[in-house]
């Protein structure tokens, strides 16, 4: 059986010798007939507040999400380094609530640049990204999918692993598009983040030729989730809340802090499939996917972290694995040598996906496939077939080269 645990904690002060390799090449020599040179890889996260109130009891949060994947990586990644005289080691820090990222990096990163997998909302990766070290840094990002970092706020330090928003919205749209489900019902939570998600939507309808015929915003009360009547109020609620006088194909819904979009199947006014946050998604992983052998990841992840593989998992799963493919095939050591590489056509990841993966020049997004899936199948996978592109189908999902706002520093 695999075990864990793969990470190190970080002490109090990350001074890390093995950052100061020479010539920032992070190399360390061991003794022995042939030297093993030790790769460090930081894991930074903060210690956010949780989501509160699940909508449902088999949801659950884990306390190593993201974690786990990172640490199921660098165990195999070691495999493969310890034919090549390479070990990696996966070092584990997690801010405090409410911390001042860029302060703490000083603190840390004490003798230069380093290697960051960050698990860290958008707000806080940016203030990495911009600290004196963050710069000079290579920051591999696997939790947002907020699209103003790989727009207007993107920075040249950092690379995007999970799908964002556009990608997402494009991903679902070419999929009912295909099934000529056209006439979309748009509703909206009260957040920004959903608004974000909706104006996504609204791009997506008008890139592939469907429509929103009928939209609403919706502020749903949940505290009848618990109550014994709280599914007579919800069967009540959901149809009111759904019902339109335009006729439409699907629901899509816009409620990115699952405050109700999870009480919508089976319960609008009319009988229409529900996607968008809740219903069918768009996702870069899944528990249900075992095309490509997958079904083997799932497993060899279920012995090492005795769970289902989340999609943040893959994420971090992902993101060492890039590491891995810079540093032992790439033979790229310093932050700014991986960081050339990983945007150089040289670069190719393995993501079970049935394609090698690579990042996007222009805004350093992952390109990938995207998964559509319910809570226990996989649906489809986008780009659709006949979804054409001139260079890679993959740039038909999100922002392509000529609608990039990402202006990066050299």
């Amino acid at each position: 059986m695999i075990g864990r645990r793969a990470a190190a904690r970080v002490p109090g002060l990350l001074v890390l010798a093995l950052l100061a390799g020479t010539g920032g090449s992070f190399a360390v020599a061991a003794a022995g007939p042939a030297p093993v040179r030790t790769f460090p890889i930081v894991y930074l996260r903060e210690a956010y507040p949780g989501p509160g109130i699940m909508p449902s009891l088999l949801e659950s949060q884990p306390d190593d999400l993201g974690l786990a994947g990172a640490e199921d990586g660098t165990s195999e990644i070691n495999t493969t380094g310890r034919f090549l005289g390479w070990k990696f080691k996966l070092y584990e820090e997690t801010l405090p609530a409410g911390a001042d990222v860029a302060a703490q990096a000083r603190r840390m990163f004490t003798l230069g640049p380093a290697v960051i997998i960050a698990d860290l909302r958008a707000d806080d990766l940016l203030q990495l990204a911009d600290s004196p070290v963050g710069k000079r840094s290579l920051i591999l990002d696997i939790r947002t999918s907020d699209d103003s970092l790989r727009q207007q706020d993107c920075r040249a330090n950092v690379f995007h692993v999970l799908p964002n928003q556009a990608m997402r919205t494009d991903a679902l749209a070419q999929f009912l598009v295909e099934k000529r489900w056209s006439r979309w019902f748009l509703l909206q939570g009260p957040t920004q983040q959903d608004a974000v998600y909706a104006a996504d939507v609204r791009r997506s309808a008008a890139r592939y030729g469907a429509r929103v015929v009928a939209a609403r915003s919706y502020d749903y009360n949940p505290g009848s989730r618990r109550s014994d009547t709280g599914y007579q109020q919800i069967q009540t609620q959901m149809p009111l809340a759904t019902q339109v006088g335009s006729d439409y194909d699907v629901l899509f819904v816009a409620d990115e802090t699952d405050l109700f979009g999870d009480y919508l199947p089976y319960n609008t006014f009319d009988a229409r499939p529900v996607v968008g946050t809740q219903g069918l998604i768009a996702t870069a992983w899944t528990p249900a996917f075992q095309s490509y052998s997958a079904l083997q990841m799932q497993h060899r992840f279920q012995l090492f972290a005795h769970r289902r593989m989340a999609e943040r998992d893959y994420g971090g799963w992902l993101a060492v694995n890039v590491i891995g493919d810079a540093v032992m095939r790439g033979r790229q050591t310093s932050p700014a040598g991986m960081r050339a590489y990983l945007r150089s056509d040289n670069f190719l990841v393995a993501g079970f996906k049935g394609e090698g993966l690579t990042f996007r020049s222009w805004d350093q997004q992952l390109r990938q496939p995207v998964l559509i899936a319910q809570p226990l199948m996989v649906v489809s996978m986008s780009p659709q077939n006949g979804f054409l592109h001139p260079g890679n189908t993959s740039d038909t999902l999100g922002f392509d080269q000529p609608e990039t706002q990402c202006r990066m520093a050299p």
